[in-house]
């Protein structure tokens, strides 16, 4: 997940995970393109060509509809609010929370067991205090590695006083 606006009136985070999503269409292809051509071929090659088309063509396709999802959180100060949006092949949807609500931003995170022991994995999260929606919300679902949301925890609790302050000078 990246920034792609900073400024006083607004805070925009989007994640569209290009890679992973063509990556996957790429392997969607080879495995189709593989298959329909053994199938093309004809005598034995029909079952094998079949299978090829089927489940590597298929593994690719869920694995393209369960991980390709495209996240932005917008944080506008004009309007008072924090949107949610995801969308994803399944759908869309947006949730909306009032600025005001939010104390700040901090990062989750969870351990897993790998090979080479335990790893920890980390999320950013926004603390909502009052309102209807009070509790921790995740501003991505998935848990990953390096100082990402490290990152963006921090320039969200540096936006927050900045917009504070603003409202102040502008009353």
């Amino acid at each position: 997940m990246k920034i792609t606006r900073n400024t006083p009136e607004q805070l925009i985070l989007a994640d569209t995970p290009w890679l992973i999503g063509i990556m996957l269409v790429f392997f969607i292809l080879t495995f189709a393109a593989t298959g329909l051509g053994m199938l093309s071929q004809g005598g034995d090659l029909i079952w094998p060509g079949l299978l090829c088309t089927l489940a590597g063509g298929g593994m690719g396709t869920l694995a393209f509809c369960l991980f390709v999802r495209r996240v932005q959180v917008i944080l506008d100060r004009p309007g008072g609010s924090i949107v949610i949006r995801r969308q994803s092949v399944f759908g869309y949807s947006q949730v909306e929370h009032r600025l005001a609500d939010l104390s700040h931003a901090e990062v989750e995170s969870t351990t897993s067991r790998s090979e080479d022991g335990p790893r920890t994995l980390y999320r950013p999260v926004l603390v909502l205090d009052g309102g209807m929606s009070v509790g921790r919300h995740p501003v991505v679902e998935a848990y990953t590695s390096g100082r990402g949301p490290q990152r963006l925890s921090e320039a969200i609790n540096a936006w927050l006083p900045a917009s504070e302050q603003e409202q102040e000078y502008c009353q």
